[in-house]
């Protein structure tokens, strides 16, 4: 897969095939049109694409929208490369790229840079300044610059019931399965394992510690999770901890993670951890004894789930 970070300084000659939009969490919902995409493409041997814009549009249009992503762009890219595309542009989005007219942004952007020959996209797409523009508009653009538009209808969409919206809610609510069976995937955090307190080590749970630049990457409520990571090409299982380990008296917010049998030296090493089902909320116990023999508990039930 080609991956295009800035769509001024690419032109495709290439017949495409493409479809827009955010793509969040890139969830089953979306894989209705990217996968039509992949396959129309395949079917007809046009290139297939997605333009897809970062910041997202409410992080620059609505300066005030504590908005969290589903996925950082490193991780939109691999799950996007895993299905089979054959090009990603990822358009930096700003308020002047917003003043584009529709007809700007499909002559100059669609068919001049693009190459496009057909358009799969939902049927509630808007699109051209103010979102003035709707799926009726470029069914018109394509009859006049040669290109046809595929429409997903509103039932086939809506017969999945999935929003990266809902997916936010139940990650917040710390509800991982239903998130995960959303996504079609497990929910993933990616982050550099920095040294921490050393805590962990001292009650008999070493913890690897994650740092996520990425501010506007949503982490899961705070408690404990089943996770699991691929380390030196091995799969890792583990219990991770997010939140302010309270029985320590701990103030600020840390992601930790306890991997099973494995012991070598992680640090500043970037891991993908993907996690797999919601232990318990943090708690603060009455003394440290307590927190071990917690740990104890959820390194069993972790072990039960893995094995099952």
């Amino acid at each position: 897969m080609i991956t295009v970070r800035n769509i001024s300084k690419y032109k495709e000659e290439y017949p495409t095939v493409i479809t827009i939009g955010t793509f969040d969490g890139v969830h089953i919902g979306h894989l209705k049109i990217l996968n039509k995409v992949i396959n129309h493409a395949k079917s007809t041997e046009l290139k297939s694409a997605v333009l897809t814009f970062f910041p997202h549009p409410r992080m620059v249009l609505q300066k005030d929208a504590d908005i969290k992503l589903l996925n950082t762009i490193d991780e939109k890219i691999s799950i996007l490369e895993r299905l089979g595309l054959d090009v990603l542009i990822i358009h930096p989005f700003t308020v002047e790229f917003s003043r584009l007219t529709a007809t700007e942004f499909v002559r100059d952007i669609l068919v001049n840079k693009l190459n496009i020959k057909k358009v799969i996209i939902g049927y509630d797409h808007r699109f051209g300044r103010n979102r003035n523009a709707n799926i009726t508009d470029l069914i018109a653009f394509g009859n006049a610059l040669d290109f046809t538009v595929d429409e997903i209808p509103a039932q086939e969409i809506d017969d999945v019931s999935v929003s990266s919206t809902k997916i936010r809610k139940a990650l917040e609510d710390g509800d991982i399965d239903t998130a995960n069976s959303y996504l079609g995937y497990e929910y993933m955090l990616t982050g550099t394992i920095v040294r921490g307190k050393g805590i962990g080590k001292q009650l008999g749970y070493p913890t690897a510690n994650l740092s996520i630049t990425e501010d506007y990457k949503l982490i899961p409520k705070n408690g404990a999770y089943i996770v699991k990571t691929e380390l030196d090409v091995t799969t890792v299982y583990g219990m991770m901890n997010i939140g302010f380990n309270p029985t320590v008296n701990g103030t600020e917010k840390t992601i930790e993670i306890n991997f099973f049998d494995f012991d070598s030296d992680l640090y500043d090493k970037k891991i993908q951890v993907d996690i797999l089902s919601r232990l318990r909320d943090e708690h603060k116990f009455e003394s440290i004894d307590g927190l071990k023999a917690q740990l104890a508990k959820d390194k069993e039930k972790s072990l039960q789930y893995i094995q099952r």
